[in-house]
């Protein structure tokens, strides 16, 4: 199997790429297991952080490198908190003060519409000039009260219309088939199919 690693700490994430990623004959190994520390997300856009990752990682490694940038958009917020997602609220990292942040800004507006983002970059090594990238959305919209156990980040307060659910309460299943990092996964997959 070829080594890749996985510019990210998140044990879910890691369990989640190393099993869709084995039919193509990788075994993804997190960046944390040869000491590469996070690297800086200083960018704008979902897909100039999650290529500052992959060449840090592939940089630090020596190996092909896989990162993803993701998070939440929500429509009346003007596309915040986006990159900021995971910080939304300040330091330390909050998921729970991060929602409270959005709810109360959304107070008052009737446009509850907002999206996942996904965006994949995989490296051949640090320097190469044609990284492979994939890109997923999920919309939805966002409520006041929390509902479900199984998501995190912004999971209990994504509602999914056509199922009446909210991100948190679906099985595991079908929330991986529907996602943003589901669909941007599969097109990676095809497209490091179509590029061996």
């Amino acid at each position: 199997m070829n080594k890749l690693v996985l510019a990210s700490n998140n044990a879910g994430k890691l369990r989640e790429f190393a099993q869709l990623l084995a039919t193509l004959d990788f075994e993804v190994l997190p960046q944390a297991q040869f000491n590469v520390p996070e690297a800086e997300e200083p960018h704008f856009t979902f897909v100039e952080n999650a290529l500052a990752k992959a060449r840090h990682a592939a940089r630090l490694t020596g190996l092909p490198a896989l990162a993803d940038d993701s998070g939440i958009c929500v429509s009346a917020l003007g596309g915040e908190p986006g990159v900021h997602s995971a910080r939304y609220a300040g330091e330390p990292k909050s998921d729970e003060r991060n929602n409270q942040k959005v709810i109360a800004e959304l107070q008052g507006k009737t446009d509850r519409r907002a999206h996942y983002v996904c965006v994949l970059v995989f490296v051949r090594h640090a320097d190469d000039p044609q990284p492979v990238i994939a890109e997923g959305e999920w919309h939805g919209e966002i409520i006041d009260t929390p509902r479900g156990e199984n998501g995190f980040g912004y999971d209990p307060y994504f509602l999914v219309p056509e199922k009446g659910l909210t991100a948190a309460e679906l099985p595991a299943a079908d929330k991986n088939a529907m996602s943003h990092r589901g669909k941007a996964l599969a097109r990676l997959i095809e497209q490091l199919k179509e590029k061996r």
